[in-house]
């Protein structure tokens, strides 16, 4: 070998360390950013003609566990979709409020029963009459909000909707952008992995909203599709389709065409879970607006209609006609039993009856004597008052809702709801806690394949001993040089 093949391949080395210094450079200054790939170099011998001549950086590639990172994207949306539904029916049970706190509906329930017996032991009290009414009116209250609260989670869900629908359609443009550049890049010979980078975490991003898979194209490009068989980007991306609804009322449903379902280039889609796009945040939220309020809406109806029907019964209150409403009203009337959609949103209207309500012109004499009394009656009947309060503790079977055929009180019907709700929640907060762990568990072992700044450290010392090594071979080859011009 002569002494300028020597220079040759020094000078090869010298180049390789280089590249291979500014790898790790790259690696550790990035060993925190989010969708970095860890880069490694690949090294080959140079060859000229069939000699060597040194060695050569083969390329610069990103070192990425695909199949690890799949499972990490649809861990994380079955994460999301576990959060979005635990966060829902926690703060609604957080919203009815447990037995022991005064200010849950089951205490105010419980506070109005009390105070009717209260008051029956002294039916000429006022002060006893307005602390029946008071009570009342705070059970009609908190199922008045209970309702809001339910359309505003709708409505919170629809807009969401709205906003992830936009969110998927800018991120499926924008990977599709990144392949064409990719692709022109490659055609150069330009170095392309931090395009790629960028373009992972648009793919995770999408995959948090809906779980997808990843498919490789030839020259680096990718192919995207949902795990329920939908195509989002096969060599151009898809339009997805959602109008928002400002407004929600609890007798607005996408089954009945008043609220917006999802279009793939203008083909309607399933918004069912187990659909083209469902099981991430996207797919929680239409459940969250479509089935988990409705449902429970239902369920507080129900326990709307259980009260007004108690106290309308003219058993109950004698001085009640055939269908006039009792001490708990459709919105200050009568409820129509023969009218099934007059149920819906019941809870929301609930009401006292104006009659006995002095701030509506009513009289609280009315609640001793009787909401349809001609006449007053006498100060010591507390009758009425009596009655009022074993409507509420005698058994029957709730008209509505899902509480089964078994006869319950009043206040046995409010435990159960709460029971239900409770339920509902654990289940969910068990699911809830498998996808996180799986999803940390997953997320781990991602970062252990990421970068290492001990690993870098240790491979930097490795290549500053080889430039080193190169180096030295120069100053040699140099030093020969050197001899042989003073000869």
């Amino acid at each position: 070998m002569g002494i300028s093949q020597t220079l040759s391949n020094a000078l090869s080395g010298l180049t390789a360390a280089s590249r291979m210094a500014e790898v790790v450079a790259s690696n550790t200054a990035n060993a925190l950013t989010e969708g970095y790939a860890r880069r490694e170099v690949s090294l080959g011998a140079q060859m000229v003609g069939r000699q060597g001549a040194g060695v050569r950086v083969l390329s610069v590639d990103r070192i990425v566990n695909e199949s690890l990172r799949s499972d990490l994207r649809l861990s994380e949306a079955a994460t999301q979709n576990a959060s979005l539904r635990y966060d829902f029916l926690s703060a609604f049970e957080a919203r009815i409020g447990t037995p022991e706190d005064a200010s849950s509906l089951a205490s105010k329930f419980a506070q109005l029963e009390a105070s009717l017996v209260e008051a029956g032991s002294r039916p000429e009290s006022e002060a006893r009459l307005a602390t029946v009414l008071d009570s009342a009116r705070a059970v009609t209250d908190h199922l008045n909000a209970l309702s809001a609260h339910l359309q505003d989670s709708r409505m919170t869900a629809d807009r969401q909707i709205a906003a992830q629908v936009d969110t998927l359609n800018t991120a499926l443009s924008q990977v599709d952008e990144l392949n064409a550049t990719i692709l022109a890049g490659k055609a150069a010979g330009h170095n392309t992995n931090a395009l790629k980078d960028q373009r992972q975490t648009l793919v995770d991003q999408i995959s948090s909203i809906v779980p997808i898979r990843q498919a490789t194209r030839e020259n680096d490009q990718i192919a995207l599709f949902t795990t329920g068989g939908a195509v989002l980007l096969e060599g151009n991306p898809v339009e997805i389709g959602f109008t928002s609804t400002g407004i929600i009322t609890p007798d607005m449903t996408y089954v009945g065409g008043t609220l917006s379902g999802l279009t793939l280039n203008g083909n309607a889609v399933s918004i069912d879970e187990g659909g083209f796009l469902g099981g991430g945040s996207l797919g929680a939220l239409f459940t969250i607006r479509d089935t988990l309020a409705p449902d429970q809406q239902i369920q507080i109806d129900a326990l709307s209609r259980d009260l007004i029907e108690r106290v309308s019964n003219p058993a109950i209150d004698p001085t009640l006609s055939g269908g006039t409403a009792g001490l708990f009203t459709d919105d200050g009337g009568p409820l129509d039993p023969l009218d099934p959609l007059d149920e819906t949103g019941l809870a929301g209207r609930i009401a006292i009856n104006p009659l006995a309500d002095p701030e509506q012109g009513g009289a609280l004499s009315l609640l001793r004597d009787g909401l349809g009394a001609a006449s007053p009656g006498p100060v010591s009947n507390a009758e009425n008052l009596f009655a009022l309060a074993s409507a509420f503790t005698t058994p029957s079977a709730p008209s509505s809702g899902n509480f089964g055929s078994s006869r319950h009180s009043s206040a046995e019907l409010f435990a159960s709801f709460l029971s239900q709700v409770t339920s509902d929640r654990q289940r969910n907060e068990a699911t809830q806690t498998y996808a996180k762990t799986r999803y940390d568990t997953l997320k781990e072992q991602a970062l252990a394949d990421g970068v290492d700044t001990d690993h870098e450290m240790q491979k930097l010392l490795q290549i500053e001993e080889l430039y080193s090594a190169n180096a030295r071979v120069i100053q040699t080859a140099d030093a020969l040089i050197k001899q042989l011009l003073e000869i």
